[in-house]
């Protein structure tokens, strides 16, 4: 059975990992070379917009619960560090690097929202509904991410080390 205190912590998560995110692209931004790079800072702005609007849409259910947002950066610091790790692994502006590290943070913002789809049942439909949705968008967004990434020419898609 849920509460409003339940429905509360679930969404804040969500928000503080979104919260999360656009900070990670925003670091990703900063870190790509300066007039190069302009596909994928257009796509890390768009991601930073697909959060602000999950966000958007996450927010009201807090408020009309009665419930206060947290405030930032309560997130678990695993999460936090994911994204925040961006910044110190992409300084030589690789391509390769910056999305190896944009996917990291798509795989802890995708397992957020797998652990509240998994708390959600008991939630309703329609909070459920949103969550979903945004975990299939971001999943796409994620998926987008690794193909960036594994399409860089040179760079091996199967990291094991086959013996002959």
């Amino acid at each position: 059975m849920y509460t409003e205190s339940t429905i509360a912590g679930i969404i804040n998560y969500l928000m503080q990992t979104n919260y999360d995110r656009i900070a990670g692209y925003t670091h990703a931004i900063i870190a790509l070379r300066e007039g190069q790079d302009t596909d994928l800072r257009t796509l890390f702005h768009d991601y930073i917009e697909q959060s602000r609007q999950f966000n958007s849409e996450l927010l009201p259910i807090v408020i009309i619960n009665g419930e206060r947002l947290s405030p930032g950066n309560r997130i678990s610091g695993k999460l936090h560090r994911f994204w925040l790790d961006i910044k110190a692994h992409v300084s030589g502006h690789d391509r390769k690097g910056i999305l190896e590290e944009c996917e990291r943070g798509e795989d802890a913002t995708k397992k957020a929202y797998q652990e509240a789809l998994k708390e959600a049942p008991d939630l309703p439909d329609h909070i459920v509904d949103i969550i979903r949705y945004h975990a299939e968008v971001q999943k796409a967004a994620h998926d987008h991410i690794r193909d960036l990434r594994d399409n860089i020419p040179g760079h091996n898609h199967d990291k094991r080390i086959i013996k002959t």
